[in-house]
């Protein structure tokens, strides 16, 4: 097929001994451990999960120097086990969702905080919040067939060697098979599609020259540097 212009670059995922993972959209859940809910000022009872979206582009490899983004002076790291679909669907049972899934890695949600602020204060959407470029940096991931399906385990983010957050995957309000099941009642799933499961308590604010360090036990540790 020809294009009015050229036709924009796959995104992609490494995978650990495997061809690179075609990215076509990336779902994120929101409060979704029940410290980080009460650190962000909100019930963590457990309400239905709600999601927000970043662009496929939006991924970051690891070892890669992340520029400091325009717009904001408040950008903050948030630690996330991800979910890498290899099938799809709608009205997903739980039962079955764990079946979609192709495997797991290390993710973190950068956000500007400041600007997430603002649009909660005026009651407007979190795009540009959330959803800015290179805000998705994420580990190589890692197939089922290797990593199981972890429902436990510690995930954990220094920056510069000091642990700022800290959890447990068995903490998570809305499990991976819950998450998947729910987010295909609300749009139809597909291979490709990535979920960021949410973030511990402890986010906060990096500057030019932090290093992060984001690990989920039994997966290969994403390392970024802010520059």
């Amino acid at each position: 097929m020809s294009f009015a212009i050229p036709a924009p670059a796959q995104a992609t995922v490494a995978v650990l001994g495997g061809a690179p993972f075609p990215v076509r959209r990336i779902y994120c859940v929101g409060r979704n451990y029940a410290a980080h809910a009460r650190e962000m000022g909100h019930d963590p009872d457990r309400e239905p999960p709600f999601f927000f979206m970043k662009p496929a582009d939006a991924v970051v490899p690891t070892d890669t120097v992340l520029p400091y983004p325009t717009a904001t002076a408040d950008y903050h790291h948030e630690i996330e086990l991800v979910v890498a679909l290899a099938k799809g669907g709608r009205d997903i049972p739980v039962e079955q969702a764990l079946d979609t899934v192709y495997g797991y890695a290390v993710g973190l949600d950068m956000t500007r905080r400041d600007l997430q602020a603002q649009a909660k204060k005026l009651g407007r959407p979190w795009d540009m919040a959330k959803g800015f470029d290179q805000s998705a940096p994420c580990a190589p991931l890692v197939p089922v067939a290797q990593a199981g399906h972890p429902d436990k385990g510690a995930i954990w983010l220094k920056v510069n060697g000091e642990v700022r957050q800290q959890g447990d995957l068995s903490d998570l309000i809305w499990n991976v098979a819950e998450t998947i099941s729910y987010l295909s009642g609300l749009v139809e799933l597909f291979p490709g599609d990535l979920i960021y499961t949410g973030t511990p308590e402890g986010v906060g604010a990096v500057v030019k020259g932090d290093h992060l360090q984001g690990h989920v036990d039994g997966l290969p540790d994403l390392n970024i540097t802010i520059g």
